[in-house]
C-alpha cells in the first residue's frame, strides 16, 4: 500500500486519467474531490461491499444495478451519500 500525505487543495493522481484532491480536513473527517472519467467506477467501500454481495447472490445471467460515476469533482464525505450524476 503506498501512503502519501496531502494538505487541503493538494492532488494525487492514479494514472493518466484519475485526479484525487484534498478538499478539506476538519478533525477526523476528510473530504476528497475525485476526477474520473464516466466509465471508472467509483465507490465507497461499504457500497462496494455491498455490490459485490449483490453480484454473488444474483444468477450469472443478471446485473446488479451499480451507480454511474461522474465525470466531474465528486466530493465524497464519510457517512454521507454521494450525490446523483
Amino acid at each position: 500500500m503506498l501512503v502519501l500525505s496531502r494538505k487541503p487543495n493538494e492532488s494525487i493522481f492514479i494514472g493518466d486519467h484519475v485526479t484525487v484532491t484534498v478538499i478539506s480536513v476538519r478533525g477526523n473527517n476528510v473530504r476528497l474531490g475525485i476526477k474520473a472519467p464516466r466509465d471508472v467506477e467509483i465507490h465507497r467501500d461499504e457500497i462496494r461491499r455491498k455490490i459485490e454481495a449483490q453480484h454473488r447472490g444474483q444468477d450469472d445471467d443478471t446485473e446488479a444495478d451499480e451507480t454511474p460515476a461522474c465525470e466531474s469533482v465528486v466530493e465524497i464525505e464519510a457517512g454521507a451519500e454521494p450525490a446523483a450524476c
